[in-house]
């Protein structure tokens, strides 16, 4: 099962200049849930965004995907491509956290998306994928309203087919 994972607003965005625009902690949880005692695979940037007492992130094989060969890391593992990545996770459950680039690679190896989507508008440079009509929601959750700042937002998920 090759899950990905991501939180955007109703314009797609999910990152700008290297961090996501919002701090929703409750979503920041969820996340956690989902992904714990699972590998993720990330993007390189990704990886550069967390900040660094996160990384590793615990609990979690985590997998980055770079074109530099030579690129090295405590706690991570790396990959040159998407293909490559999933296949150093192994069978089970992968969960793919970001960013753009990699999400677009991962769509077609994907079988269920969770989006939680924030309800801001703000600009951004990072933007998620398209969900067409191959995706099919498979739950809506309520408008949710964030204790941190009053951000609304809801998780949703899609399953191909």
């Amino acid at each position: 099962m090759l899950g990905l994972i991501w939180a955007q607003n109703p314009a797609g965005v999910i990152g700008r200049d290297g961090a996501i625009p919002w701090r929703i902690p409750e979503d920041m949880a969820y996340f956690k849930d989902v992904t714990s005692g699972h590998p993720v695979v990330m993007g390189r940037k990704t990886w550069d965004s967390l900040p660094p007492r996160f990384r590793p992130l615990t609990d979690r094989r985590n997998i980055v995907v770079t074109r530099d060969p030579d690129w090295r890391a405590e706690g991570a593992e790396a990959a040159h491509s998407v293909e490559s990545a999933i296949a150093l996770a192994g069978p089970g459950e992968t969960w793919v956290m970001g960013g753009g680039e990699i999400y677009t690679a991962a769509m077609p190896f994907a079988d269920r998306l969770f989006v939680t989507e924030v309800d801001l508008d703000t600009g951004g440079d990072a933007y998620a994928p398209r969900i067409d009509e191959e995706w099919t929601p498979a739950t809506t959750g309520d408008w949710l309203t964030s204790e941190r700042d009053g951000l609304r937002f809801r998780f949703r998920t899609y399953i191909r087919g």
